[in-house]
């Protein structure tokens, strides 16, 4: 499945520009997944040194970004743009990105391309992420509550277990579809359940054993913690930047936003130059590393504008009054 660029961008930048800015590199590849593997290694050394609460809650920060940046390395492997070879994006990247946070490549590139495909439309199956907004400040504060207190991250693991066995349509979005059951049985949904979500476990496991041989399995702890509470954070905080407040239209210039984003930003909401999501609606094959010279570029020829920070973002978000209707 092809994701459509916009036809203009083309007729900007030369034929020489966009091979540039479109060549992949395995060296860059190799080099954002060991990173990030390194940071998470290097989180759990520290709080085997270190065993105390503070620790434990700056690990548990640190792990959170370092999951969203599995989540977006997923995301560059699903476009091909991690690796230059297909297996390295399509197995590799899968095994050490996507199934340790209880996702996969394949069935991800399905609902990710519909996405481009239809970004900013009625048909958009991430339209939900982004729907809801502005909504009033408190609304905000009492989302952004749930995500560390836990409930969103149980919500997202009951529904991801749901997907996975089958139960409902997959998407990492709000919205939920069930599939129908036909005549199913028991025995075809956790086979199902085994398929899709198998790999969390094992890859999961082998953590826990990792760790186990070190005599630290119970530093795993940290790794479960952040996936219920930072990583649901970052990940919110993300997409908002991506689409939230922006024009229901099928124009990527009206419906995605580049955010800026300093040391911080990048360490929790906006690894693998994620925040340069105007740019990857644009020129869907540019690989991550090149993302920032590709803005550079636009900037050049008055394409794009100055973008706004995360705490812009946020504002913006959070903008409606706390007299209008509050959004749950």
């Amino acid at each position: 499945m092809n994701v459509p660029e916009p036809e203009n961008i083309r007729k900007l930048l030369s034929p020489e520009e966009i091979r540039a800015f479109t060549r992949r590199s395995n060296l860059a590849g190799f080099s954002a997944v060991g990173f990030t593997w390194a940071v998470i290694a290097l989180s759990f050394v520290l709080l085997a040194k270190f065993p105390n609460p503070l620790t434990f809650v700056l690990v548990v920060v640190v792990l959170g970004g370092r999951q969203l940046a599995l989540a977006i390395l997923m995301h560059e492997a699903a476009h091909r743009t991690l690796f230059e070879n297909r297996f390295l994006n399509d197995v590799l990247a899968d095994w050490l990105c996507a199934r340790p946070i209880g996702n996969d490549v394949s069935r991800y590139k399905k609902h990710h391309f519909r996405h481009h495909a239809k970004t900013g439309t009625p048909e958009d199956p991430d339209l939900g992420l982004a729907a809801p907004f502005p909504t009033t400040r408190r609304s905000l504060v009492r989302k952004f509550a749930r995500d560390l207190l836990g409930p969103t991250g149980l919500k997202r693991l009951v529904g991801q277990w749901l997907i996975d066995c089958e139960v409902i349509e997959y998407t990492v979005s709000t919205d939920t579809k069930p599939i129908p059951r036909g005549d199913r049985t028991s025995w075809d949904y956790a086979r199902a359940g085994l398929r899709n979500g198998g790999g969390y476990l094992v890859t999961n496991a082998a953590m826990i054993a990792v760790l186990a041989a070190f005599g630290h399995p119970l530093l795993y702890l940290a790794w479960l913690t952040a996936s219920l509470t930072t990583f649901n954070l970052f990940i919110r905080i993300r997409s908002l930047a991506e689409h939230a407040c922006t024009e229901l239209s099928s124009d990527p210039y009206k419906n995605t936003r580049t955010t800026r984003a300093g040391f911080l930003a990048r360490a929790t909401v906006a690894p693998i130059r994620v925040n340069h999501h105007l740019e990857h609606h644009l020129l869907v094959a540019v690989p991550y590393f090149r993302l920032p010279a590709v803005h550079r570029r636009l900037r050049e020829i008055g394409l794009v504008p100055a973008p706004p920070s995360y705490v812009d973002v946020l504002r913006l978000v959070s903008s409606r009054p706390e007299t209008a209707p509050v959004t749950p």
